[in-house]
């Protein structure tokens, strides 16, 4: 699941969230807005059920990602667009 909010400074803030359930080991968010790093935006436990993480990318900007769990699994959102490379897509 994914929710989009304006900032202040016109930023879009991003969140990627996902039910506990469905996740029940560690799951990061890696895309082209933190250089495919699987370690630096790692979603974490909420509790309201979920793991989420959210990120600030300019309005306007369309970003790529996949989520990958422990064990090396990759997946995308469900609820997004899939770009030709396999990967999920947004538009802030």
């Amino acid at each position: 699941m994914l929710k989009r909010q304006k900032t202040k400074t016109g930023a879009v803030k991003v969140t990627f969230a996902l039910p506990l359930d469905q996740t029940p080991e560690a799951v990061s968010v890696a895309g082209d807005f933190n250089g495919w790093d699987p370690l630096a935006t790692p979603l974490k436990k909420r509790s309201n059920g979920t793991r989420s993480a959210s990120i600030e990318i300019e309005q306007g900007t369309t970003v790529q990602f996949k989520y990958l769990a422990d064990g090396g699994h990759w997946f995308t959102e469900t609820d997004t667009d899939v770009s030709d490379e396999g990967n999920s897509v947004i538009a802030a």
